[in-house]
C-alpha cells in the first residue's frame, strides 16, 4: 500500500509534529520528576488520612473508586468506556476489608520506596515485596499474584496515577517490526532491521521513557498472536505494504495498546486489526477500539474508536471456499458470550457487528485466522489482506 494512496483509509490525520525540543534525556528526567512528586504527594494524602483519624480515634478508612460494570459507562459520542463516580469505602474495623485495607497500604508503602529510590519494579516483584507472613498468625499478606495486582490497580485508580506513575511494570509480551525507529530509553532501535524476532514492545510506552524517531508507514496492522505475525514478518508485508506490524499475543496488554493509541493519536495511523473470528476475537477489538471494564480509568490513553476489524470474518468460510476441516464448533460458553458481546451498546447499535456475530451463530463454528493457510502459506499476506485492504472491506 503505496503512501500517496494511504488518504483512502478511513481514519488517516494529518501526522503530528515530532517534539524534538531539547534532549531526550533531559526531557525524560524532568518530566518523572514531576511525576513523582505528584504521586508522592497523592500517597502521603492517603496515608496522612489514615493517621489522622487513627489519632483522633476515629475508624481509619478511604475511598477506593468502583472498578466494575455497575460504574462503568459508554460515552458514545467519544466512543470509549469510561469509569463512573462510585466508589467503595475501605474500612480497618470491617473484617470483610481489614485485609485489603492492609494490603492498600502495605503497596503504597512500597511504591513510596520505589519512588524515593528512583527505581522500577515488576507486578511480580511487587507481589514478593509485599509479601510476609502477618506477626503472630500463619496468615500470609496475599494468597497469589492476582490478589496483588488488583490492589495496584486499585491503588491506580484511588491515586489517580498511572502504573507507570507508581514505578511498577507488567512483564513484556507483544511484538513489533516495520516503517519505524524508536528511541527506547535512549537506545535508538530501527523496527526494520529486527530479524525474525522482533521488537519486543515494553510495559511502559510513555514519551518519557520511549519516542518515535522516525515514523514512515501509512498504518498499523494488529494481528492477534505471534504464529500469524511470524508469517507476515517472514513475507516482509509491512516493507511491500508500507506498515507498522505488531502482536499482541492474544488480548494486547496496556503496554502494546498503549503503543498502537500514540501511533494512532500523534502520527495519525490506522490501526487494522486482523484478529479470529470467534467471540473472544471480537472481544479483544472491542477492548482496542472502546476500552475495557477493568480499565475504564485509562480509556483516555488506551481506546483507539477509530480501529476497525478486517478479519477473519464469518462470511470468509465460503468466500475464500475453505475446507470443512477450518470449522471449530461453538460449545456453550462461546455462544454465551457471542449474545453477551451483542449487547455491547457499541456493537448493539450497529447492524455490521449484529451481522457478523449472528452469521458466526448461524455457522455453528468459529475459525481462527491460522485457518487461511489451507488456502496457500502465503493466502494470508499476499491476497486476503491486500484484497481487504485495497477494498476496504472492515468492520469499524
Amino acid at each position: 500500500m503505496a503512501r500517496k494512496n494511504s488518504k483512502k483509509i478511513p481514519g488517516k490525520k494529518v501526522g503530528k509534529e515530532d517534539n524534538d525540543a531539547g534532549a531526550p534525556g533531559v526531557r525524560r528526567s524532568e518530566q518523572w520528576k514531576a511525576r513523582d512528586e505528584k504521586t508522592a504527594a497523592s500517597l502521603r494524602l492517603l496515608a496522612d488520612g489514615v493517621v489522622k483519624s487513627a489519632l483522633s480515634g476515629r475508624e481509619p478508612k478511604f475511598e477506593v473508586p468502583t472498578r466494575a460494570a455497575s460504574n462503568t459507562k459508554w460515552n458514545k459520542s467519544r466512543g470509549i468506556l469510561q469509569m463512573g463516580g462510585a466508589t467503595n469505602t475501605r474500612q480497618l474495623f470491617n473484617l470483610g476489608q481489614a485485609r485489603s485495607f492492609m494490603q492498600t497500604l502495605l503497596h503504597g508503602q512500597g511504591i513510596q520506596a520505589l519512588i524515593a529510590e528512583g527505581k522500577t519494579s515488576s507486578l511480580r516483584g511487587m507481589y514478593y515485596k509485599g509479601l510476609h507472613t502477618i506477626q503472630g498468625t500463619k496468615e500470609k499478606t496475599f494468597d497469589d499474584q492476582t490478589e496483588s495486582d488488583k490492589v495496584l490497580e486499585d491503588l491506580e485508580v484511588t491515586l489517580g496515577a498511572l502504573r507507570e506513575e507508581l514505578h511498577v511494570f507488567a512483564k513484556k509480551r507483544g511484538t513489533m517490526v516495520g516503517n519505524i525507529t524508536v528511541i527506547d530509553s535512549g537506545d535508538e532501535i530501527n523496527c526494520r532491521r529486527m530479524g525474525s524476532g522482533g521488537y519486543a514492545i515494553p510495559s511502559i510506552c510513555e514519551p518519557e521513557v520511549l519516542q518515535f524517531e522516525k515514523v514512515e508507514a501509512d498504518f498499523v496492522l494488529h494481528v492477534e498472536k505471534d504464529t500469524v505475525w511470524q508469517r507476515f514478518n517472514e513475507d516482509r508485508f509491512w516493507e511491500t505494504h508500507n506498515c507498522i506490524l505488531t502482536e499482541g499475543s492474544g488480548q494486547p496488554t496496556r503496554g502494546v495498546r498503549r503503543m498502537l493509541h500514540r501511533l494512532h493519536e500523534e502520527h495519525g495511523l490506522p490501526i487494522i486489526c486482523l484478529l479470529d473470528c470467534d467471540p473472544w476475537g471480537h472481544y479483544i477489538y472491542s477492548v482496542i477500539k472502546q476500552g475495557s471494564i477493568s480499565l475504564a480509568f485509562e480509556s483516555e490513553r488506551l481506546a483507539i474508536p477509530e480501529a476497525k476489524f478486517l478479519g477473519i470474518r464469518a462470511k470468509d468460510y465460503e468466500q475464500c471456499e475453505l475446507s470443512d476441516d477450518v470449522q471449530i464448533a461453538l460449545n456453550e460458553r462461546d455462544l454465551a458470550r457471542a449474545k453477551q458481546i451483542m449487547e455491547y451498546p457499541w456493537f448493539a447499535e450497529h447492524r455490521g457487528w449484529q451481522k457478523e456475530i449472528r452469521q458466526m451463530i448461524s455457522n455453528g463454528f468459529k475459525m481462527e485466522v491460522e485457518s487461511l493457510i489451507t488456502k496457500d502459506i502465503s493466502y494470508v499476506t499476499e491476497t486476503y489482506v491486500p484484497e481487504r485492504l485495497a477494498a476496504e472491506d472492515w468492520l469499524d
